[in-house]
């Protein structure tokens, strides 16, 4: 086909910002922010939208105040279900790939082995029980979609994450507590956005008597597991051996009822890449690789 044009939204955030310099590769890019498509707003959608009349719609927006969501659940259902569920409507309208970005929240976290896109979802929050009735929304509504499931996401762009977030208690404090008891496999925006790109791709190359075959659910971390306290540990180090200012001493394991929140997490949210590895070509990078490399570009273009 001829070069598309993509309509990113939540151009601003920490996935928005590096698809933003992989997505041109594709196509014609427009980019929107909150302030040029809100999506809790949706009755807008259909004009704003329509006016710029995409191939590609990669929504990459959501509510993700996973706590203040429990407090906030009209909120979160209106950008993260109904939302979705609208871009599927104009996507249809418009004969247009929907390619739309949910979480390992959607899982209970109950197994010991990594989930795969057959397991089926019970949700646990608010957040995850909007992000999986999102999906659900499109899969109803559009069969021309890619959903990519991911998790533990952290970025040198966009809103503060958990990497900032120790950076900062890092430097201001010999001591911090980190809870030890749940899984998972953090992952960088920039991985994200380059699997994202290699699925649009694959999709835009594909006969069209085999597009079909692309769409669907993936997921997609970066390789390895991790507990936050493994993650923070080794934030520390290597932001030590990048020379991060930091007063850091001490990472103190605890439990997640030492901490309590608002929202449950899950206890285990492992994500297989079994399914988009053939999609990118190799393995995902290893998430320990990923954090060096994210904190050498943060280091760069941070005064510190």
């Amino acid at each position: 086909m001829a070069m598309p044009r993509i309509l990113l939204l939540g151009a601003k955030g920490q996935v928005g910002h590096e698809l933003q310099k992989t997505l041109p590769t594709i196509g014609e890019l427009v980019a929107a922010g909150k302030e040029t498509v809100n999506l809790a707003v949706p009755e807008q959608l259909h004009e704003v939208i329509l006016s710029v009349q995409p191939d590609i719609i990669v929504n990459a927006a959501a509510y993700t105040a996973v706590d203040r969501a429990e407090s906030d659940a009209e909120l979160a259902y209106i950008v993260n279900q109904k939302a979705p569920t609208v871009l599927a409507e104009i996507a249809k309208t418009l004969g247009a790939l929907l390619v739309h970005i949910s979480t390992d929240y959607v899982f209970d976290g109950t197994h010991s082995h990594p989930y795969t896109e057959s397991d089926v979802p019970t949700p646990q929050s608010v957040y995850g029980h909007s992000k999986w009735q999102g999906e659900e929304g499109i899969r109803q509504t559009w069969d021309q979609h890619i959903i990519l499931r991911t998790a533990w996401v952290y970025g040198s762009q966009g809103k503060s994450n958990f990497v900032k977030t120790m950076l900062r208690l890092g430097a201001e404090r010999p001591e911090v507590r980190v809870v030890d008891d749940q899984i998972g496999a953090p992952t960088w925006a920039k991985d994200i956005g380059d699997a994202i790109a290699s699925l649009i791709q694959h999709w835009s190359i594909s006969d069209p008597a085999t597009q079909a075959d692309v769409y669907g659910t993936y997921h997609f971390t970066n390789r390895g597991v991790a507990s936050w306290y493994d993650f923070a540990v080794a934030i520390f180090a290597e932001a030590q051996a990048l020379g991060f200012p930091l007063q850091i001493e001490r990472v103190i394991p605890i439990s997640t009822p030492e901490y309590p929140l608002p929202a449950p997490r899950p206890a285990y949210s492992v994500l297989s890449n079994r399914k988009i590895t053939p999609i990118l070509g190799q393995l995902a990078p290893h998430w320990r690789q990923s954090l060096r490399h994210m904190l050498q570009e943060y280091l760069q273009n941070t005064s510190i």
